[in-house]
């Protein structure tokens, strides 16, 4: 009996990953406005129509549209794509402890690609958290049993990638933000977390995504050989797929 619990309990790990993801996701458009602004702008507290924009934590956590006008980003695919997000993490991880550091950090993740794609920034207050984050949490996750990672790969990926990123920001900054340089910090923490072929893997997905995405931009006209995208959202996609692979590999 006790054998065919278990066998089921990566399908009940995913369901409540994906409603966790879910719920989770709906919060993350109303952080997402607020957090799209320029470098010299104050955060919005605001709808265009001039509502404040009320909720727990000082208008932070709430739901996207605003009650007075009905104004805010759209909340559905949002939260689609951090339940699938979550419910991937599940299913590769299974039941070690450190998919609760994944599940965690998930929804950040996609905040930071939400704000990177409408403003092209990567939010301080949001990249060092990652970053501190991801190694407190994996390094009570390294005094667990069943845990599948090793810390110290850990903090030695957060430095090692951090610091490739800043080289090529040294060497090209128009081509590499120094916010990109921060968002490796986390990324490098989270992928080392399985090992340096997980950080080379998800290093390379996320330059490769970010190449596919310019050229299909210029192919369709849409841009040129020297217009500027945002970068964040392709690193944390390869990061997730380096991720994903990593964890199912462990």
């Amino acid at each position: 009996m006790d054998l065919e619990l278990w066998s089921v309990r990566p399908l009940w790990l995913t369901v409540l990953a994906a409603l966790w993801g879910a719920v989770a996701g709906l919060l993350v458009p109303r952080a997402a406005y607020r957090f799209a602004v320029e470098p010299d702008e104050a955060w919005r507290t605001r709808c265009p129509d001039g509502h404040v924009l009320t909720g727990a934590a000082g208008g932070w956590l709430g739901l996207a549209r605003c009650p007075d006008c009905r104004y805010g980003p759209g909340t559905p695919l949002v939260a689609l794509a951090t339940a699938g997000a979550c419910a991937g993490l599940a299913l590769a991880t299974g039941a070690r402890p450190e998919l609760a550091v994944w599940l965690l950090l998930a929804p950040l993740g996609v905040l930071l690609a939400v704000v990177d794609f409408r403003v092209q920034r990567l939010p301080d207050v949001l990249t060092l958290p990652l970053a501190g984050l991801a190694l407190v949490l994996l390094g009570v996750m390294a005094l667990v049993p069943e845990h599948a990672g090793e810390w110290p790969t850990a903090l030695f990926g957060s430095l090692v990638l951090g610091g490739a990123y800043f080289l090529l920001f040294l060497v090209n900054p128009n081509g590499m933000g120094f916010g990109d340089v921060k968002l490796a910090l986390g990324i490098g923490a989270v992928l080392g977390w399985y090992g340096w072929g997980t950080v080379v893997l998800g290093t390379f997905a996320g330059f490769l995504f970010g190449g596919l995405y310019g050229l299909g931009l210029v192919l369709m006209r849409r841009a040129g050989r020297k217009t500027s995208i945002p970068f964040g959202p392709f690193l944390i996609a390869g990061a997730y797929v380096g991720l994903l692979i990593g964890a199912y590999a462990a």
